[in-house]
């Protein structure tokens, strides 16, 4: 069958459509992407405005006409954090519903950590052992360990890039000493968590997803996305170091021209490399692979699990 994903997140509103069935490898038939930076959409009170609403009703009407211009026979909508902690949550998926038709699922964090823990333990098989996977989102940071497809411990922490570039690094560039207290206050949410997981014992597989990773990895040295999801990316905590004080010195527009940055990204890739650099240190993380899925593939294949096979 022909499936749609429809991921309202912090940064984009996404429909990843597939061609899938129980047992088989999801094959990415077509994507449509819509930035709206939901997050920084967000009121003094907390609330996504009219504006905001309005955006996102129109870009959620684009998305289901794509759907079914490609024929897709489900849509499996969910929203994250942005919406998930708007004050005005309720409000906004009512009028969603009322003017689309579209009941929007809001994931909790540690739903989100589960899912994209499914999704790298399927990518990377068994034989990767005890997993840990990290996901930079917009809006938040997910954190999961185990071994087998639910993890043992599954976190998620208010450290997304667009969420701590609009409230930590204003400035452009941001100031030395706005970075050295998102740095110190970053470390210090993580730090919390570290002990819930270290209580299992070290992984023997280190696996991060979300297009923060993604970006981080090819200014490092990974290989262009051209290249193909079957080649192997790495990120080392070494490469990551001495990248973070020459992104801190850049403006959004010298982050924009470097290789795999997108414009629409750069201005959070800083806060992203803070938290991704903040995380590898303090779990003791030297290297770690990326994995070409995520969030919206832990949706698309905890729905096939419940398919019948006949």
């Amino acid at each position: 069958m022909r499936l749609g994903v429809l991921d309202v997140g912090s940064n984009t509103v996404h429909l990843l459509v597939v061609d899938a069935h129980p047992g088989a490898c999801p094959q990415p038939a077509h994507s449509h992407k819509t930035e709206l930076r939901l997050a920084q959409l967000l009121d003094g009170a907390g609330a996504i405005g009219p504006e905001g609403v309005d955006k996102l009703v129109a870009v959620v009407q684009d998305a289901l006409q794509a759907a079914e211009d490609k024929g897709v026979e489900e849509v499996l909508p969910f929203a994250t954090s942005a919406v998930r902690e708007a004050t005005n949550a309720d409000e906004v998926l009512a009028r969603v519903q009322a003017e689309t038709g579209v009941e929007l699922r809001v994931l909790t964090g540690e739903e989100e950590a589960r899912l994209t823990f499914l999704a790298a333990r399927r990518w990377f098989g068994w034989s990767a052992g005890k997993l840990l996977v990290l996901d930079i989102g917009g809006g938040s940071l997910e954190i999961a360990y185990g071994i087998d497809e639910e993890p043992d411990a599954a976190v998620s922490l208010p450290l997304g890039a667009g969420r701590l570039t609009a409230g930590w690094l204003p400035g452009d560039p941001p100031d030395a000493e706005a970075v050295r207290a998102l740095r110190r206050h970053a470390r210090a949410e993580i730090a919390r968590t570290v002990g819930e997981f270290s209580r299992f014992g070290p992984p023997d597989h280190v696996v991060a997803t979300s297009k923060t990773f993604k970006q981080l990895a090819r200014i490092a040295g990974a290989a262009r996305s051209a290249e193909g999801v079957y080649v192997q990316r790495e990120l080392k905590r070494e490469s990551l170091e001495a990248w973070v004080p020459r992104l801190a010195g850049m403006t959004e527009a010298q982050r924009g021209e470097l290789p795999g940055v997108s414009e629409g990204r750069a201005s959070q890739l800083l806060a992203g490399a803070l938290v991704a650099e903040g995380a590898m240190d303090l779990f003791g993380i030297e290297t770690l692979e990326i994995c070409p899925w995520a969030l919206r593939e832990g949706v698309i294949l905890r729905r096939l699990d419940h398919l019948p096979t006949d």
